[in-house]
């Protein structure tokens, strides 16, 4: 399902496990100087409530999803998504999106599938300060 219409918007959900998933949380903290998205781990309330309406499974965390406009992207979309809404030179990055959908999905899965083997995992999910704690969604954070 490439997206789906929910109440929340301009949100990121990743897998706060996940050292590349973090990674991405990290760069678009860095990027989003428009503080545009909202964040949530994939095993926070938030995240999981959203994992579940979606069909997905609730403790696998193959794909980050993207919330803009009101549309839900996953996999190799929702980076899309994300990098269009990020200023230059990231929305070049958003060109993916134009990929066959057999590619990209072939891309993706192949990345997700050995994410922690590649990039490791955390024992459990970041603790993040106050300065970024206020940057996540009501319900984003937290088990």
């Amino acid at each position: 399902m490439e997206s789906t219409r929910l109440t929340i918007d301009n949100l990121i959900v990743f897998d706060g496990e996940c050292v590349l998933c973090s990674g991405f949380f990290r760069f678009m903290l860095l990027h989003d100087r428009s503080r545009l998205f909202a964040f949530a781990t994939a095993q926070s309330p938030l995240g999981q409530r959203l994992y579940r309406e979606l069909g997905l499974p609730a403790d696998d965390f193959e794909t980050n999803l993207v919330i803009v406009g009101g549309r839900t992207y996953q996999r190799l979309d929702a980076f899309a998504a994300a990098m269009r809404a990020l200023p230059w030179p990231w929305p070049v990055l958003s060109l993916c999106r134009f990929l066959p959908r057999g590619l990209k999905d072939a891309l993706y899965f192949s990345i997700a599938r050995n994410r922690y083997s590649l990039f490791g995992r955390h024992e459990r999910c970041m603790i993040p300060g106050p300065e970024i704690r206020v940057r996540f969604a009501s319900g984003g954070y937290g088990a």
